[in-house]
């Protein structure tokens, strides 16, 4: 929801899922049309609510999206009642037993507060998890939701154990992190990687050209 270029729809389709994405913006649209992302685009607000089969996704994630919900950018606008619509409707939209993941960031414990009362009266389980919640800078939400089955909530980087030590942490750095060779799967870039991302074009029905010898060969700095 709100997937923008699509940056995170590349890290999905890397892990072998397949997505749909929803966004506002044509302009933010259009470059992930121009980046040639696998996932499948739709142009709409998701204040209007979503507009798919119940029980047609297996999850759905979004990042610093749903706080937006929140205004009213119209006289027409009523954020309780957009609210409302987007969860109910997102509720029907997945699976059973299936997880929503929604990042945000609340200007206040009113928005906070509001956007869990929502989803809650939509029917979904779960509540929300803070990484760092002492800090200012590295403070997150993430209002994790469930349908059906409550499941378990993780816990958030940087709170406290019983025993006085953290659960987890983050590290930042300045370098762009691989994930590829950690989990045993090719490297980004690499001709393994282009012939993978080419095969689940084609099994999507997409035109791809025919793989030659010169299929993810690097040309040297001087062609």
């Amino acid at each position: 929801l709100s997937c923008g270029s699509g940056l995170s729809g590349d890290y999905i389709s890397e892990e072998g899922h397949y997505w749909i994405g929803m966004d506002i913006s044509p302009a933010m649209l259009d470059v992930a049309m121009e980046r040639e992302v696998e996932g499948d685009l739709l142009l709409a607000d998701v204040g209007h609510g979503i507009p798919f089969r119940p029980g047609t996704f297996d999850g759905c994630i979004s990042i610093s999206a749903v706080q937006w919900l929140c205004n009213a950018d119209k006289k027409s606008h009523s954020p309780p009642k957009r609210l409302y619509r987007f969860f109910s409707t997102l509720y029907t939209a997945l699976a059973q037993g299936s997880r929503a993941v929604l990042q945000l960031y609340p200007e206040n414990s009113e928005q906070l507060e509001l956007i869990t009362t929502q989803a809650m009266r939509a029917g979904f389980t779960g509540g929300m998890v803070v990484d760092y919640p002492n800090s200012a800078k590295a403070k997150k939400f993430f209002l994790c939701l469930f349908v059906g089955a409550s499941g378990v909530l993780p816990k958030g980087l940087g709170t406290e154990c019983a025993d006085g030590e953290e659960t987890h942490h983050a590290k930042f750095t300045n370098e762009r992190t691989r994930f590829r060779n950690a989990k045993g799967k090719s490297v980004k870039k690499s001709r393994d990687w282009i012939l993978e991302k080419k095969e689940r074009r084609r099994r999507q029905g997409k035109e791809v050209r025919a793989d030659t010898k010169y299929t993810g060969r690097k040309r040297r700095p001087r062609f």
